[in-house]
């Protein structure tokens, strides 16, 4: 009933989008265990025997996404390099990661 019915529309949408966002998380990685949270947060105000109820739907609570890792080997001079520096190959040993490269 509150807000003709707008607030459950409202909230039930906010619940489908969290669930679902856990459901792909999951899916991408399902050995792990993802939990979010929807709140619904009524104020109340009552004077003369009337209520007024406003309520807030704050923003949803998610897992902080997980980044994949990438792996360098540190070089003479503190540089970074994609190859292991005792892996020599044929042109000449490690290569310098490219800073201008996207």
């Amino acid at each position: 009933m509150l807000e003709s019915g707008d607030l459950n529309s409202e909230m039930s949408e906010k619940l489908t989008e969290v669930l679902q966002k856990l459901l792909d998380l999951s899916n991408d990685r399902p050995n792990e265990t993802y939990k979010g949270s929807v709140s619904l947060k009524l104020n109340l105000a009552v004077k003369n025997g009337m209520v007024e109820i406003n309520a807030e739907i704050p923003p949803p609570k998610l897992p902080k996404l997980p980044r994949k890792t990438t792996v360098y080997w540190v070089v003479e001079g503190g540089r970074l390099s994609t190859e292991h520096p005792q892996q020599h190959d044929m042109f000449g040993g490690p290569r310098e990661i490219d800073h201008m490269r996207s």
